[in-house]
């Protein structure tokens, strides 16, 4: 493909098969079609051959595959070397009067006969193969410009007055009237061609480096592997893994695939999948995910997900197919782009009648028409949407942020609302101690010493937390005579003492220092658990979901994208407050249900907002999909993640309010993009009409119009995410007010 109109012209053909949806991306150059039973591959492939193009299946690429040069490119660069160097005599001696010599058109003529007819033959191999299939595209307007140019020079040097010595002619913007035989286009017709040459180089370049972050993310992952396989380490293709096999991640080695640690202890760098930069610490039981660096010991792994189902090749998978896809505003471009060729080929032939018919004679009419006819090209407009959307699809990858889709984007721009799920989302899910209240003259190291001892033996996950605490104050005695009250709590003998842990009725009544600690657990939400030994109660432990330290943060971030937040959990409305007080939220729906979050959602919905859900659990998924936003934090399940548009790889919810911003600025320069291509042809045809384009200007801007979207788009590589605490205020969209922080 060379422009927006063949993939429009594609994407037509393989629409009218029966039970086909197809979208042709021309930026990826890739085809992305829905069939069902009665359509074969290979009618898919037919179709396109028949329309004058040729296709094939893709073929995913593997991390130890080199990257393959682009199909033509090293031809590309020399024929537009080539050109380049015979076209600037060309052009300086048609442009400068005093540089033209007796018989210096002739010399043009030797000089610009191989540009227009070697260097610009793909254009003209393109315009031959779209006609005999009846169909008009860019290479179109190229072909039949350069060709009308060159072609009308070849009579007047060989049947007119240009080919007489001494014959010279001053380079001039505006229509004059002679009849054109004594006048030459030479620097026209070949500076045009080495122009487009020049610009389709810039813009194939530019398009690589668009697409540049899914191919790093493609290649991150590990090529070898250390199997263990009867005792003995023996090195193999990471292809050859399959799940449940047992191997080894070496220090300073990536991590083979998706798998949980066995034996050994290290910290994990995963900063290059995640974008976060902290190592995580990693033990037995411990989750590790592929393409991550073991930055420490040695780690013996059991794989869990290869292939394809690790959470890398879903990246790459869920970052081409956003790609891939187009927002509404492009469709509407491709339109455009798909009637512009005729449309602007009637102008040409318009124009040069117009010019012709006023008398101002072949000289003045011809130039006008080829102007137009090289001006028009909706390439820009094909370029605007799909490269925005890699470079930034791409950029999002790298910091964590996958997109679904590009409708996802325009989701974004409407959103007002954010529902957080508060466990595992605003909280860390997991429970942790938070207070020590031991009884008058008890020491709360000794109270916590002994019910770690004790909670030890316990696999509740209160009785976890609490073992956790007490192991990192020190070690823990011995237990003996261990035994669990349904229910209740647990008993045993730590140091030959009896120890009871559990609810504060197991003590009956406890001293007033107790009691209140008590009290003040409950209304915080928290759960209190009562220690005791030798028949009196001795302290209370304070056991809460501990907020993320981040949170805050992230809540102050929502609000300066001008977003509302609400917290929605099933918790108890006590915890859900106190939760909300910490991290600055106002509004608090508590104690609902997992059907009931989509109710609350669709509530919200019924309101007049457009609701954006963040959640990470199965009970989740629901309500991610039917908000007009789903995010799904990645430390989540997979069903949470399937029901989502946009999925943050780590647990940390400033990505979020990231993730916004990413989306919108994305959005933004996709607007921008197309709202300067259309504004270039809707100004520039106009003025080429009226002969006041010169032709070869009319090529080089053509050419830059491409390339200045493109770049434009690849603005987005540059996009960081906020150092803490810095105003989101950059990514407000227009016309929207910062809400009051204490709404």
């Amino acid at each position: 493909m060379t422009c927006a109109s063949c993939a429009a012209r594609i994407e037509k053909k393989l629409n009218r098969l029966d039970g086909v949806t197809a979208t042709v991306n021309y930026a990826t150059e890739k085809a992305r079609v829905s069939f069902g039973d009665g359509v074969a591959l290979e009618d898919l492939v037919a179709t396109v051959q028949k329309a004058g193009y040729t296709a094939s299946l893709p073929v995913r690429p593997r991390p130890e595959a080199r990257p393959e040069p682009e199909r033509g490119e090293g031809d590309g660069v020399l024929r537009l070397l080539v050109s380049a160097v015979l076209s600037v005599p060309v052009v300086v001696l048609g442009m400068v009067p005093a540089l033209q010599f007796t018989y210096w058109q002739w010399l043009s003529l030797t000089l610009a006969a191989p540009v227009v007819v070697w260097g610009g033959w793909p254009f003209h191999r393109a315009a031959w193969t779209n006609l005999r299939h009846g169909a008009a595209t860019m290479d179109t307007l190229v072909s039949l410009g350069t060709g009308a140019a060159f072609l009308w020079s070849l009579y007047a040097l060989f049947l007119g007055t240009a080919g007489e010595p001494g014959m010279t002619h001053a380079f001039s913007l505006a229509v004059t009237r002679t009849d054109g035989s004594g006048d030459v286009y030479l620097e026209a017709a070949a500076g045009v061609t080495t122009f487009l040459l020049a610009g389709r180089y810039a813009e194939a370049r530019a398009k690589r480096r668009a697409g540049s972050a899914l191919r790093a993310l493609l290649e991150l992952g590990a090529r070898e592997v250390s199997v263990l396989r009867g005792g003995a380490e023996t090195r193999v293709p990471v292809e050859q893994l399959a799940v449940g096999d047992l191997f080894v991640a070496h220090p300073g080695e990536r991590v083979a695939t998706d798998g949980e640690v066995v034996e050994g202890s290290s910290a994990v760098d995963a900063s290059m999948l995640t974008g976060e930069s902290v190592p995580v610490e990693v033990g037995p039981g411990d989750v590790v995910v592929g393409a991550t660096v073991n930055a420490g010991g040695r780690l013996v792994v059991r794989a869990t997900r290869v292939g394809a189902d690790t959470q890398l090749a879903q990246m790459a998978r869920l970052v081409e197919e956003a790609q891939n896809g187009k927002a509404q505003v492009q469709r509407l471009a491709d339109r455009v782009s798909g009637v512009f060729v005729p449309v602007v080929l009637a102008l040409a032939l318009a124009t040069l009648g117009f010019w012709l018919g006023t008398g101002a004679g072949p000289a003045g009419a011809f130039p006008a028409a080829v102007a137009v006819l090289i001006i028009a090209c909706p390439c820009a407009l094909g370029l605007a949407t799909p490269t925005a959307l890699m470079v930034g699809t791409g950029r999002g990858a790298q910091l964590g942020i996958l997109v679904r889709g590009p409708e996802v984007l325009e989701a974004t721009r409407r959103v007002d609302t954010v529902v957080l799920d508060k466990t595992g989302t605003v909280t860390t899910g997991a429970m942790s101690l938070v207070d020590v209240a031991a009884a008058p003259g008890e020491d709360p190291a000794e109270v916590l010493r002994r019910a770690g001892a004790l909670e030890d033996a316990s696999e509740h996950p209160i009785a976890a937390a609490v073992a956790r605490a007490a192991r990192e104050r020190g070690p823990l005695p011995a237990v003996t005579g261990f035994r669990a009250e349904a229910g209740l709590g647990v008993r045993g003998t730590v140091a030959g003492t009896e120890v009871v842990v559990g609810r504060p009725a197991l003590h009956g009544e406890l001293p007033a220092e107790l009691a209140a600690a008590v009290a003040d657990a409950a209304a915080e939400g928290r759960t209190a658990v009562a220690v005791g030994w030798d028949g009196a109660a001795r302290g209370v432990l304070v056991v809460a979901d501990t907020v993320k330290p981040t949170s805050a943060e992230a809540v102050r971030r929502f609000r300066d994208l001008g977003l509302r937040p609400v917290l929605l959990t099933g918790d108890s409305a006590a915890a859900a407050r106190a939760v909300a007080a910490e991290v600055g939220i106002d509004e608090v729906v508590a104690e609902v249900l997992p059907a009931g979050k989509v109710d609350v959602v669709r509530r919200l919905q019924a309101e007049g907002r457009t609701v954006a859900m963040v959640g990470d659990g199965v009970n989740d998924a629901a309500a991610l999909a039917q908000a007009d936003l789903g995010l799904a934090m990645g430390t989540g399940t997979d069903v949470a993640i399937q029901a989502s548009d946009l999925t943050l790889v780590r647990g940390d919810l400033r990505v979020a309010a990231d993730a916004v911003r990413l989306a919108r600025r994305t959005l933004a320069v996709i607007k921008g993009n197309l709202f300067w291509a259309f504004a270039y042809n809707v100004a520039a045809i106009p003025v080429a009409m009226a002969g006041l384009l010169n032709p070869m200007i009319a090529g080089a801007a053509m050419a830059l119009s491409s390339v200045l979207v493109v770049t434009n788009s690849l603005r987005l590589r540059r996009f960081a995410p906020l150092p803490d605490g810095a105003a989101a205020e950059a990514a407000l969209p227009a016309g929207r007010a910062r809400e009051p922080a204490g709404r």
